[in-house]
This record gives C-alpha cells, sequence and structure tokens, in this order.
C-alpha cells in the first residue's frame, strides 16, 4: 500500500489526486458540483463517492492513506448519526452579521471570530434558529467528508477549527470558548495529516479499499495548496487564484487582526499569515468563457497599465483586504472593448492581492520576497506579469498548482506518524 489520495473540495466542484511515496501523480480526477444550491452535502457525498470510484481498482487496492480539503468556514450542523440538520452554510455565506456584537462580546478584541464569515459566528447565529435543538455536532465541511469514510463523528483539524476559535498556539480550546452553552457541539481537533482511524468495513467493500486505509484528519482548501507549491522558507508566500483570491504568507510572526480579515495558521515552527477575497476567478467567469480568457488575456498591452480601478465582486461584501459585508461591488465604467474590460479586472485583482500583502507585513509578517501561484489563475501568463508589476517581486507559478496535491501530501505524512 503505497499510494495517498487528497481530495479538494472547492466552491464548484472537487478534485482527486493520487501519488506514490516519491510524489509522482499516478492518477488525478475531477468531479463538479451538480445541485449547488439544493441539498449542498449530498452533491458533496456524491463527489467523494464519485472520485474514489473513478480511481482503478487496482491503484485503490493500494491506497495507504487519504486527507480531505474543503473551503474554511464552510459549515455544517449534525443529528447524532452524522446527518445534516440542515443546509450547510458556506465559507462566503455572510449571514451572521446580525450576530457580530455577540460575538464581539465573547471574544478578545480583534479576534480571528469576528467575522460575519468565521465559523463561530455561523455557529451562534444557527443557535438561535428552530432547528438548533436537534444539532448534536457542528463540523466543517473536510470534517463531514472524513467521517463519512472512517465513521468517527466530531473531530476536526486545527486550520479548519481556527475560525470556530480554537487557539492554535496552545492547542486547545479557550477559556472563553468552553464556557459557550453550546460548547459540547464543538469537535475535537487534532493535527492536520493526523491518522483518525482505518476505513469502515462497509466504505472498503464498497470501493475495494485495503481495511488498513488510514483516514486522516485534512485541511482547508488554501493551505492544500500552500502544501503542493513546496514553499518552507519566511518571506515566500502563495497567492491561489481560484473562485476566490488567497494570500498565505510563511512567516516567523504570527499575526492576527479581524478588522482587517487577517489571520495566522499555524505550520509547524512558523505561521502561515494570510486573508481570504471574495475577489477572484468567480468574477472573471461570470463574464468571460475559458477560451476568451485566454483569447482576451494574451490581446492585452502588457507595457502599460489599466486606467479602470474596479473592486470586483459577485455581490456585496468581502473579508480581505476589506473586511466589510456590505462592500459594494465596483465594475464600472465598463468599456466595450472586452479585452480592456478583461485588463481592468486583472489588474485590479492584482491591485488588492498586493494591498493584502503589504497589510501583512505591516502588522508585522515577515518581508515578502516571492510569490507562487497557485489555482487556475496559475496559467495565465499575462496576469503574472501584470502582477509582478504589482507585487514588485518575481511571481512563479508553483510546481504543483491542484490543492488535492497538498492533500495527498499530508496523507502520506501520516506514514511516518504510524510507523515513526
Amino acid at each position: 500500500m503505497n499510494l495517498y489520495l487528497g481530495l479538494d473540495f472547492g466552491t464548484s466542484g472537487a478534485r482527486s489526486m493520487l501519488i506514490d511515496l516519491s510524489g509522482a501523480i499516478q492518477f488525478q480526477s475531477r468531479c463538479p458540483f451538480v445541485q449547488r444550491s439544493v441539498e449542498m452535502s449530498t452533491d458533496w457525498q456524491t463527489a467523494l463517492f464519485s472520485l474514489i470510484e473513478q480511481i482503478p481498482r487496482s491503484m485503490r487496492s493500494q491506497i495507504g492513506a487519504i486527507a480531505i480539503n474543503g473551503t474554511s468556514s464552510t459549515v455544517l450542523l449534525c443529528d447524532s448519526h452524522g446527518q445534516p440538520i440542515c443546509e450547510p452554510i458556506l465559507y462566503s455565506d455572510a449571514r451572521a452579521a446580525d450576530v457580530l456584537d455577540q460575538v464581539r462580546a465573547i471574544a478578545p478584541p480583534n479576534h480571528t471570530v469576528v467575522s460575519a464569515t468565521s465559523s463561530l459566528a455561523k455557529l451562534i447565529w444557527w443557535s438561535q434558529q428552530p432547528d438548533f435543538s436537534s444539532a448534536h455536532v457542528f463540523l466543517h465541511q473536510a470534517d463531514w467528508l472524513a467521517y463519512l469514510l472512517h465513521g468517527q463523528l466530531g473531530i476536526s483539524d486545527y486550520h479548519n477549527s481556527l475560525k470556530l476559535g480554537y487557539d492554535v498556539e496552545r492547542l486547545c480550546y479557550p477559556d472563553w470558548i468552553d464556557a459557550l452553552p453550546f460548547r459540547a457541539l464543538l469537535p475535537r481537533v487534532v493535527a492536520p495529516g493526523t491518522p483518525i482511524g482505518e476505513v469502515t468495513p462497509t466504505i472498503a467493500t464498497q470501493f475495494g479499499l485495503p481495511s488498513t486505509c488510514l483516514i486522516c484528519a485534512g485541511t482547508t482548501d488554501s493551505i492544500a495548496a500552500f502544501l503542493a507549491s513546496g514553499v518552507k522558507n519566511p518571506g515566500e508566500a502563495v497567492t491561489s487564484l481560484g473562485s476566490t483570491l488567497v494570500l498565505k504568507l510563511l512567516s516567523q510572526t504570527r499575526v492576527e487582526d479581524s478588522r482587517y480579515g487577517i489571520y495566522s495558521h499555524r505550520l509547524g515552527d512558523l505561521w502561515l499569515v494570510g486573508g481570504a477575497s471574495n475577489t477572484g476567478g468567480a468574477v472573471l467567469r461570470r463574464f468571460f468563457s475559458d477560451a476568451e480568457l485566454a483569447e482576451f488575456s494574451r490581446q492585452i498591452p502588457l507595457d502599460r497599465a489599466s486606467p479602470l480601478d474596479y473592486y470586483p465582486l459577485l455581490k456585496p461584501g468581502d473579508r480581505f483586504p476589506i473586511n466589510d459585508p456590505d462592500l459594494s461591488p465596483r465594475l464600472e465604467p465598463r468599456p466595450s472593448d472586452r479585452t480592456a474590460f478583461l485588463h481592468g479586472l486583472l489588474e485590479s485583482i492584482a491591485r488588492l492581492e498586493a494591498e493584502g500583502y503589504r497589510l501583512l507585513q505591516s502588522f508585522g509578517a515577515s518581508k515578502l520576497t516571492q510569490v507562487y501561484t497557485a489555482g487556475g489563475g496559475a496559467t495565465n501568463e499575462s496576469w503574472a506579469v501584470i502582477r509582478e508589476r504589482h507585487l514588485r517581486v518575481s511571481v512563479r507559478r508553483s510546481a504543483q498548482t491542484e490543492a488535492a496535491y497538498g492533500t495527498a501530501n499530508l496523507a502520506m505524512q501520516s506514514r511516518d506518524r504510524v510507523f515513526r
């Protein structure tokens, strides 16, 4: 059993990556979500099982460990049988803005959870809804999907649980979380990549997996993309250009400030300082097909900046570098020349990226020296030139750009933990 499976659950679909001990990719596949607005958890489960089924049976029999990443702060309430009692709340959903004053009253000043999109804010919002009394456990997307494979309800990792209020320095829930009336619903938290248990006999039989295949604690999609890049030195960063824009800067210093949507994930003895904006590829896809993006990008005059100044959002609200649930999209004026319009969008997203990294450094994060790019936007060479002009450091495409690859590496690390 020398193959390791990473599963990446994004905003529009899921991906798999199967690697061997050398890190070489042996198999990969994708599965789009068909009905994200109706029964999302059912779509996730269907995609999970489909991705495993797509792997040739001869390879499935060699899988030693599986890990899953999900979108940060996409959360569910489940009953005692692990069934969602209502629709999940997505990462970008800001309905919890109504309870932010209650979050501020509970949490320390400027804590990561003081955000309309944090996991804790969503849980507090849920606690005031009629169906809350049926809840047995609160889980993140990656937690629930892993549960479907290992069968142990109520386990999370400290990457996903950061925005739930988990203390990643002391590795425990703080006292102010322990005092909450719904504390019993919170998951037990372990380090990402920790082996949770073997795959259930039912799943092993259904998919032809070894009975000893380990299911590991997962991570978030943006951290998985960071892990895929192989970055190791403070000052190096990864920008994930997917549906959203996510910045991760490896730093010797931890930085937290909810006023600006800044938070730090633990990564060994260092910190991943970053933030996530709702701008990104989803906005581009609203106006352009993949073919149009490629064609018009090649036509952009890279020797001059666009005069257009946008804040590209699909709907009001952003998290970083401006944390404002009511922030209005700015997509005007819109020129008739579609190449000029795309130029303005790419330039504006690059401007927000650069502003984000400057903000992180202004709060004490390590100085930016190099940016690697992951996600679908990593293939756009014109965009890379524009971004270099704004960032003033070299921009390179990560050797591996898929978050699923980083998650597969996380699964492979479980081998060291078991045999150490």
